[in-house]
């Protein structure tokens, strides 16, 4: 049975076992400190991290914010990110369960984050224009986006035909709608490389790219 688009079933199922692979591990790693390179996070930053999964990426942010709200749609994924937050001894972050598209969400302010930033996030969901205008609502203005994902890929990379998800992005096509959401693209760059044996038992490279994009300062004249 094929998974609906965005769905915390396959996530939860795999919350307890998500930390144990390697190669997992190294990519928030390396999309970490990509992050930190291109925003240069501030004690004084507001921050927003959706698709957060087990927070590989968000123990690393969170030290260096004032205040990270760390999101996701998969309960047992935040459970495990819970549980990673009391030995650390950490006040900066605060989990919630939500998905930003849901139209009764009230969670959220505009303009109340100076960072919002994603890793290997967005191939999951759906409606990509739709959730840039909404980061870009929430960006207050000035404000970073980064967002690391997949380069535009053969389809073979999730192992799970019937898994819905992007096959990547094409940068081009990416930093479009960034614009169309009200954001200036300022970079793309290539952060890391999967290499592993795709489905069809090919063995295949897969790129993973960081963007930036900053939600302009409008000045109004009198």
């Amino acid at each position: 049975m094929a998974e609906k688009w965005n769905s915390p079933d396959k996530f939860n199922r795999e919350a307890s076992q998500w930390d144990e692979n390697p190669q997992r591990r190294a990519v928030a790693l390396e999309v970490a400190k990509a992050i930190i390179a291109a925003t240069t996070p501030k004690l004084t930053m507001h921050a927003l991290e959706f698709g957060c999964g087990t927070g590989l990426v968000t123990m690393e942010i969170a030290p260096l914010v004032k205040t990270l709200s760390a999101v996701d749609t998969s309960r047992e994924m935040l459970s495990v990110l819970q549980e990673k937050i009391k030995p650390s001894g950490s006040t900066t972050i605060e989990t919630t369960c939500t998905d930003l598209l849901s139209t009764s969400e009230s969670d959220f302010h505009e303009n109340s984050f100076d960072l919002i930033y994603s890793s290997m996030t967005l191939h999951h969901i759906d409606d990509t224009a739709g959730v840039l205008i909404r980061i870009s609502k929430l960006l207050s203005p000035g404000g970073m986006l980064a967002l690391a994902d997949l380069d535009l890929e053969d389809g073979l990379f999730h192992d799970d035909p019937l898994e819905k998800v992007h096959h990547g992005f094409d940068r081009a096509e990416l930093a479009d709608l960034l614009k169309a959401a009200g954001l200036q693209p300022l970079a793309f760059e290539t952060i890391y490389t999967f290499n592993k044996t795709n489905r069809s038992g090919a063995n295949a490279a897969y790129p993973v790219f960081l963007v930036t994009a900053r939600k302009p300062i409008v000045s109004i004249t009198l």
